[in-house]
């Protein structure tokens, strides 16, 4: 069951210059939200991912520049998408969708910076996670550079980098809990699983946090030299329902990712996770807390005002 929070931010994250606003479009083009509403609707129909993958596309976006776009912009070997810490981001073409849809109806007002957000928003939503608002008014980004990308969070980074890099974003290790816990839907490959499961330890070896019982599972979908390119579910048990389920399988030693496990190592992150269970009734609500840290995120170095632009086309600057 999905619940509705709705929370009004009055601070900024990183470089942003002005603040965002609910209803930002609802005299220019009342209809952007549900426009995008109806584009996200109908790509989750067609292909169920693809919940995840808008999540996840509005995380890459804002960690590199800023909530700007940046990684929507194709211009060539040098583009920020092409950087090894996006790799397998998709989602590109429900965005523009949504922007043609939007050029129409309203031509250069909505930014594609918003239809990311408004679309991961959905997404989560439509995945039966809690439905929220979130304030609008950004605008694209100028810039798109692969080296730009370097200090993406990577699921290999120690938990104390980890928490360095989200810190250097203005955000807590409350919000690097919340937010690896997007994780509860999609999938990743055995590409990033191969280190944790043959080569963790010197001498070869996996990953003790995991679970003998799971470990049989893992090396099993990603045995040696098998398909590195096979997909498996980065939430056991619930990868298609937005749910703290993932929480519950990093305790029992049943994490997919690295970076998902070493969340129960250290004292304060696994503290956060302990929290949700501890007390079903008068503990901490999950679906509050991640929404508190999204749309938080969503706010990291947006341009507003006169920052930017609005783009006509998501892939390339005006």
């Amino acid at each position: 069951m999905a619940f509705i929070f709705a929370f009004l931010f009055t601070f900024l994250i990183g470089i942003s210059k002005g603040k965002l606003q609910m209803g930002f479009y609802s005299e220019t083009c009342p209809q952007a939200e549900s426009t995008v509403r109806d584009v996200v609707r109908d790509a989750i129909q067609s292909d169920p991912t693809m919940a995840a993958v808008l999540l996840r596309l509005h995380f890459h976006d804002c960690f590199v520049e800023g909530c700007d776009g940046s990684i929507l912009i194709d211009n060539g070997p040098q583009s920020e998408k092409n950087a090894f810490g996006h790799q397998g981001v998709r989602g590109f073409q429900v965005i523009e969708r949504a922007k043609a849809h939007l050029e129409g109806s309203c031509p250069a007002v909505v930014s594609c910076a918003d239809i990311v957000a408004l679309a991961a928003r959905d997404a989560v939503a439509m995945a039966n996670g809690p439905a929220y608002e979130v304030p609008t008014g950004r605008r694209d980004g100028l810039v798109s550079d692969i080296a730009l990308a370097a200090d993406m969070p990577e699921v290999s980074d120690s938990i104390q980098l980890l928490k360095t890099k989200f810190l250097n974003k203005g955000l807590t290790d409350k919000d690097l809990v919340l937010l690896s816990a997007a994780h509860t839907i999609g999938t990743t490959a055995c590409f990033f699983m191969t280190k944790r499961l043959y080569n963790f330890v010197p001498g070869g070896g996996p990953d003790p946090a995991i679970s003998p019982v799971f470990l049989t599972i893992l090396q099993g979908t990603c045995p040696v030299n098998g398909d590195i390119n096979v997909r498996l579910a980065m939430d056991e048990g619930s990868e298609r329902t937005f749910d703290k389920h993932i929480l519950q399988n990093i305790m029992d030693g049943f994490a997919v990712l690295e970076s998902d496990a070493r969340l129960n190592d250290d004292p304060i992150t696994k503290s956060v996770i302990d929290s949700y269970f501890m007390n079903p009734r008068a503990g901490p609500s999950f679906e509050a807390d991640f929404v508190d840290s999204i749309v938080k995120m969503g706010q990291i170095g947006v341009k507003t005002g006169s920052l930017g632009e609005i783009r006509r086309v998501c892939s390339s600057f005006n």
